[in-house]
């Protein structure tokens, strides 16, 4: 059984570098574009464009019914067992109910689009919601796609898609933008990159991943009901949670729409376009376990805890230098991203960023754990009680305290709901949690901000410098300590070197770091 783990966590390993990398090169892209937009536009235009799009991104969330959690799930636990009829069913179908069910939501907004102009506070904006709302049913196709190349385990095409909507959006909205189409332009930018990706990931999907069988088409009406009836039930809770979750930045954003002005609501998000960076790199962690832990539903409760120490050990390697760093370069990062106009954008990027160091209690792996062992209602709780906090506690906070306020509340609430998290799974499912590795990465993570912080309080030199060599410095720091501290060893690095092989951009770029590391453990501790 130790092997099988090991071939587990190899093959999450890879489908999380891969997801890793997209998410990390679609960010960095769509970070690039919300620059762009945010200096091209200034922060009252910017700031408009941004309520705008929480329209059709609180709408695309009624499309779900938990079906893109289902489709992973399923389609991996039925490729282990040789069902392959069933794996192409269960995307086919659930992309054409859910493609149904976009088709309706969008037709509903663009009716009613003067009334969800008033939800924002905004009347005057019915005809930029019509125009936003049109990316509704492109995004179900291309969330749907993205689902379904994580459980066939394709991780490389998710990447692939997700990127080439981050190129496309940028390209037309910088493009619209610069030849005076305004919010307008932003906005057909936007929905046109869904456009194209969706139906790239369409084709990729039906005409090189999956190979069309006589046996599938021969078990279509007997089976589409079935399928529909499994995945909802599965999903519905997981629905829910989705539902909720996305909810959240919306709420925010709605209750500022009412207690700020424009300029603070760009300023927040300034603030939560980068944290938002955070939230997908950690999103492409959790979705490459999900699978993993799906194939691991009836073992042990000793070889789930064990996985999910490795996971959350690699969640936690990866994410809290990113946010400790984000939080000491807070200041530098706005001004060179945005400009010195985002006068509040720092602290509010500070804060945001404070709540991605719950992820020593599993915050952002205790939901595949849940959802991969179908406990579909344990993340349904968690979420509510997140919810149910930040319903009461944002607009409280918002009077007295601004967007501040509204930042605080939402981390309460996350830590709150993560602690739930972790009790129950250890009450419940007999989750045992392993904090060695994990306390050594949070104690190497501050220690590497020591160099920077450093000079950022006795030099005065410009933030493009304090960024490259403060941010070189504590990437320096940390990858010497982390062999040091054994919180890596040589079986763990030759399996990265290993998976990077296939990445000829980054291979000479993951030779030194890990060969850096591998000479480390050789002179240090003598392995060879």
């Amino acid at each position: 059984m130790s092997q099988d783990l090991s071939q587990v966590t190899e093959d999450s390993a890879r489908g999380s570098f891969f997801l890793f990398s997209g998410a990390t090169l679609a960010s960095v892209i769509l970070a690039v574009s919300a620059i762009l937009m945010g200096r091209l536009l200034g922060p009252e235009l910017y700031g408009q464009y941004n309520l705008v799009i929480v329209i059709p991104s609180l709408l695309v969330l009624f499309t779900d019914l938990g079906m893109n959690a289902g489709v992973t799930k399923f389609v991996a636990s039925l490729r282990a067992e040789g069902k392959d009829d069933r794996v192409s069913a269960i995307i086919k179908y659930s992309l054409i109910f859910r493609i149904g069910i976009g088709i309706i939501i969008s037709i509903i907004s663009l009716v009613f689009a003067s009334y969800f102009a008033l939800l924002i506070n905004r009347p005057e904006f019915s005809f930029y919601i019509q125009l936003a709302s049109l990316s509704v049913v492109f995004q179900v196709i291309f969330t749907n796609t993205n689902s379904a190349f994580v459980g066939l385990d394709r991780s490389e095409f998710s990447a692939l898609n997700t990127t080439i909507r981050a190129v496309l959006i940028t390209i037309l909205q910088v493009t619209l933008v610069v030849f005076s189409f305004s919010v307008t332009g932003a906005l057909i930018g936007y929905v046109g990159g869904f456009v194209v990706s969706s139906v790239f990931g369409s084709v990729l999907l039906f005409y090189k991943v999956l190979k069309p069988k006589n046996k599938v088409l021969q078990t279509v009406n007997e089976n589409s009901r079935n399928i529909l009836v499994l995945l909802v039930r599965y999903g519905m809770p997981v629905y829910v949670s989705v539902v909720l979750i996305g909810f959240f930045p919306l709420y925010e954003q709605l209750v500022l729409a009412f207690f700020s002005s424009d300029a603070v609501i760009g300023n927040f998000k300034a603030a939560y376009n980068f944290a938002t960076l955070l939230a997908m790199l950690s999103t492409a962690f959790t979705t490459a376990f999900l699978p993993t832990f799906s194939k691991l539903e009836s073992a042990t409760p000793q070889i789930v805890s064990a996985f999910f120490n490795k996971a959350n050990k690699y969640t936690c390697l990866i994410i809290v230098p990113i946010a400790v760093s984000a939080i000491i370069f807070s200041n530098p990062i706005v001004n060179l991203l945005y400009g010195s106009t985002y006068t509040s954008a720092a602290l509010l990027l500070s804060l945001s960023c404070s709540v991605f160091l719950l992820a020593i209690i599993g915050s952002l792996t205790l939901v595949s754990v849940f959802n991969g062992l179908g406990k579909t209602r344990l993340t349904m709780n968690r979420s509510l009680i997140h919810f149910v906090l930040l319903l009461i506690l944002a607009p409280l906070f918002a009077v007295f305290y601004d967007a501040v306020g509204v930042i605080v509340a939402t981390v309460i609430s996350t830590m709150t709901a993560s602690i739930y998290a972790a009790v129950v799974a250890h009450k419940q499912l007999h989750l045992k949690f392993t904090f060695r590795y994990n306390l050594r990465i949070y104690l190497i993570s501050i220690i590497s901000a020591f160099p920077p912080l450093a000079m950022l309080l006795f030099t005065s030199l410009n933030f493009i410098l304090v960024l490259f060599i403060g941010g070189t410095l504590y990437l320096l720091v940390y990858i010497t300590l982390m062999p040091l501290l054994k919180i890596v060893n040589k079986a763990e690095i030759e399996m990265l070197l290993k998976i990077t092989e296939r990445l000829p951009l980054i291979t000479f770029v993951a030779k030194l770091l890990f060969g850096y590391q591998q000479k480390m453990l050789r002179y240090i501790y003598g392995q060879s």
